[in-house]
């Protein structure tokens, strides 16, 4: 596995960012980013992490632990959270609670009830 400065450095690098331009960009002195991306150097802060997986193109998760892909799926972050997704009450909480034990075929049957029903 990667080590985190090693991630860090990738990071930087693939996004052709200069350590004192990444330093700007995370609020911090061109000193910091020398330090993470050294082995005997520290480590940031998970608010320093998140700044430079945002400004690096790259996945927090990968850049914090090493685990899954390093870059976002294409359009992986195209679509902001919908509050309408979730449910508003609890009747609608225990109808999805049912939908989701049930088969596709019958998912499918329920969604055109409740269309017919909603005219």
């Amino acid at each position: 596995m990667i080590s985190m400065p090693s991630r860090i450095r990738r990071a930087r690098i693939q996004a052709s960012l200069s350590q004192l331009e990444l330093g700007r960009r995370v609020g911090v002195m061109r000193s910091s980013v020398t330090q993470w991306e050294s082995t005997r150097g520290t480590c940031p802060n998970v608010d320093h992490l998140a700044q430079i997986a945002k400004e690096t193109g790259v996945c927090f998760e990968w850049l914090a632990t090493g685990r899954g892909p390093s870059r976002p799926e294409v359009g992986a972050f195209d679509v902001a959270l919908v509050a309408e997704d979730y449910v508003w009450d609890e009747m609608e909480s225990c109808v999805l609670a049912a939908m989701r034990r049930m088969t596709a075929r019958k998912k499918e049957t329920l969604v055109l009830i409740i269309e017919l029903l909603a005219r």
